[in-house]
Parts: structure tokens; C-alpha cells; sequence
């Protein structure tokens, strides 16, 4: 967990994501993806990614920075420049539980007094940027008041066998972590690090839960960003 004070995170970024999302899928009913990158992502993104990134980059949202897409189904992590261009891609792990917005107040918590049914990866759209956790370590901040990141994968847990989650096929076995996103070194070290070190950039991960049930959830709760 970061240290300081933290503050609660507002539900718009849940929304501004859905909306993002919302027109992506009208564009998408009248046309296919632009052609932007679409011969080059067709068979790597979901379908869900693949509008949002087309949406992202035809509307300037990122304002010239470039930007991660993170599916949790898929536990998968796309890396763009700030025209879009893909620039890699790994498979991550995420929070234990299923759901799109994180309780409040978890970023305040100790990794110890999370329940399993609260480490969740929320969705939304972030401004992140790299920095170091309290071991000193290297991260990518996501959400720093509420202590969510994306960093290298977390192996001091044996028994999690995190490297070996990574490596499987299947996504059933990503779901692992306290709601931090977790990647293989070399691409943490060989993507992401060299994407974010020049200036920061931002963060789309995408919701789980069907849209409606997502908006329902972020407009009663004051999420925090999970841990």
C-alpha cells in the first residue's frame, strides 16, 4: 500500500470508460474498425478492445500520450504509442474477485486485511505514471491514492506460482492478485518502462460487468481503485 493520505475516487472514471466504450459500439455498427492498426490487432485484441482503442485514438483522448488497454477477461495487456500503433502485448494477472469497481477505502488497508471478495482490478480510465512502491521497487502508479498499480510479477508467494499463471494457456488461473496488475519483467522492462519513462501516459482498463450493472454500481458507490 502507498503511504499518505488517500482520497476517494470519483465513478467517472468508470463512466467516461463506458461512454468511450458505448461509442465505440455505435461506430462500430455502422463501420468496421478504422484501419488503424486493424490488420495488426484483429487477432490479438477481443472485440471490446479493439473499439475502444479504435474510439480512444479517432476522438484524441489520450492528447498525445501514449496509453495501455488492460482486459481483465482476456488477462491481457496492450501496449500503444500516443498514434496508436501497437506496441506489444502480454498476457497479466489481476485481482482475485470479479467486478469493476474496487470498495472504499482500499487503498487504505493493509494487503493482509483485504478479503478475497475485495481484491478487484476496478475499470476506468487513469492518468498513470511510473514510480516506486514502499520496497523502493519500480512501478507504473495506475491509481496512487488508492494503491493500485501494474508492476513486474510479484513472486515471493511460492505457493501462488505466479510465473507459472502467467505462462498457461487458460486465463481461469490469472485471477491471483490483490487487484494490482501483474506482467512479466521483460515486458514491464522492455514495453512499458521505455513507454512511460519520457512522460506519463494513461490507463484503460476495461469493465468485466455487463455496462448497465457497471453504471448501477458506480453511481451508489464512492469506489477507491483497488489494491
Amino acid at each position: 500500500m502507498s503511504p499518505g493520505s488517500r482520497t476517494t475516487r470519483k465513478p467517472a472514471r468508470l463512466l467516461v470508460l463506458l461512454a468511450a466504450l458505448g461509442l465505440a459500439q455505435a461506430a462500430q455498427a455502422r463501420e468496421p474498425v478504422p484501419a488503424l492498426q486493424a490488420a495488426q490487432i484483429s487477432d490479438r485484441l477481443s472485440i471490446e478492445a479493439a473499439r475502444l482503442v479504435a474510439s480512444v485514438v479517432s476522438r484524441g483522448d489520450t492528447h498525445g500520450l501514449p496509453f495501455l488497454v488492460v482486459d481483465k477477461v482476456e488477462a491481457k495487456v496492450f501496449a500503444f504509442d500516443a498514434q496508436g500503433r501497437l506496441l506489444g502485448s502480454s498476457a497479466a494477472l489481476v485481482g482475485v474477485a470479479q467486478g469493476d469497481v474496487s470498495p472504499e477505502g482500499i487503498g487504505d488497508r493493509r494487503l493482509a486485511d483485504i478479503p478475497p471478495a475485495d481484491r478487484i482490478t476496478p475499470a476506468g480510465r487513469f492518468e498513470a505514471a511510473l514510480g516506486r512502491n514502499l520496497a523502493a521497487k519500480d512501478i507504473l502508479w495506475i491509481d496512487y491514492d488508492a494503491a493500485l498499480s501494474l508492476h513486474r510479477v510479484a513472486t515471493g508467494v511460492a505457493s501462488e506460482r505466479r510465473l507459472q499463471r502467467l505462462a498457461t494457456p487458460t486465463t481461469l488461473d490469472n485471477r491471483i492478485s490483490y487487484g494490482c496488475i501483474n506482467v512479466p519483467a521483460a515486458f514491464y522492462d522492455g514495453v512499458v518502462l521505455p513507454l512511460f519513462r519520457p512522460a506519463n501516459g494513461l490507463v484503460y482498463i476495461l469493465p468485466e460487468m455487463p455496462a448497465t450493472t457497471a453504471i448501477d454500481i458506480a453511481m451508489v458507490q464512492k469506489p477507491g481503485a483497488g489494491g
